[in-house]
């Protein structure tokens, strides 16, 4: 991987990742348009350590209010009711599911699950899904009233998201939207539930391939380093944006560029993998 690889693939990777558009799918689809080679998802993984590092302080107060309720709720009975304590472990449960997943398909998920027609397809079903969802959830209830249910939901939803083109965000986000909560509230949550699967899976598949001497190390800490500073203004921008948009232009987004992918494998300008 060159340094300008690490830059493009950096920059995608902090643009896409927060948005319900897939950062697995573009950066496999870069990598095949520029005959790159597949970065493989050992990259994708670490680059996004720097998307979640974003997530981290971006809403720090939230989530030294949350650990330090969940931690009460350990040693206090009284504490376990509290909106801040039952958010904690609701992100707890619903992160087994990804963990499950994730170790029992880690070679499907890393073979082939990247192969580009299912990347097009996942791409066109779950944006038609989040259109549905969007259009016709009630988004009327806020992430206070969180239920059981709704934790092993929305865990379940973002374990889909092991298959590239799905979208950890658009996944969490459409299963949000359909349990009726607000935009805002179901984006909080996906990025909330996503912190400890992805710093799971990044330090994980890190450990994998220390060893490995063809890993471009520095070329990958510049990627991570990127995705953070442009994830963080990403965050930032989606969160006032949904206090008066919808999710409809990224629903047409994920829509064109299904086609396009689609358009590219038939016509055999790139590979499936």
């Amino acid at each position: 991987m060159t340094w300008f690889e690490a830059i493009v693939l950096g920059l995608v990777q902090g643009l896409t990742e927060f948005l319900p558009i897939s950062s697995s799918a573009h950066i496999l689809v870069l990598s095949r348009i520029f005959g790159w080679g597949d970065p493989g998802a050992a990259f994708t993984a670490v680059t996004q350590i720097g998307t979640e590092a974003a997530v981290l302080i971006y809403f720090r107060h939230d989530i030294a209010r949350i650990l330090a309720a969940w931690g009460r709720s350990l040693v206090r009975a009284d504490a376990r009711g509290t909106p801040d304590a039952r958010l904690g472990w609701y992100v707890i449960l619903g992160t087994v599911p990804i963990v499950v997943l994730g170790l029992a398909f880690t070679e499907q998920i890393e073979t082939v699950a990247r192969n580009l027609w299912i990347t097009a397809t996942m791409l066109a079903v779950f944006g038609i899904l989040l259109g549905v969802a969007d259009r016709f959830g009630r988004k009327d209830r806020e992430i206070t009233g969180m239920r059981t249910r709704d934790a092993i939901g929305l865990g379940l939803a973002q374990a889909l998201a092991l298959i590239p083109g799905v979208s950890r965000s658009g996944a969490t986000i459409t299963m949000g939207l359909a349990l009726g909560y607000t935009r805002e509230a179901a984006t909080r949550y996906a990025f909330l539930l996503a912190i400890p699967a992805v710093l799971g899976s990044g330090f994980y598949e890190a450990t994998r391939i220390g060893d490995d001497p063809q890993v471009a190390w520095g070329q990958t800490i510049v990627a991570t380093g990127i995705a953070f500073g442009v994830g963080y203004a990403v965050i930032a921008w989606l969160l006032r944006y949904l206090r008066t948009g919808s999710y409809l232009p990224f629903v047409a987004y994920r829509l064109a560029l299904a086609a396009l992918i689609f358009g590219l494998l038939i016509t055999g300008t790139i590979t499936a993998t």
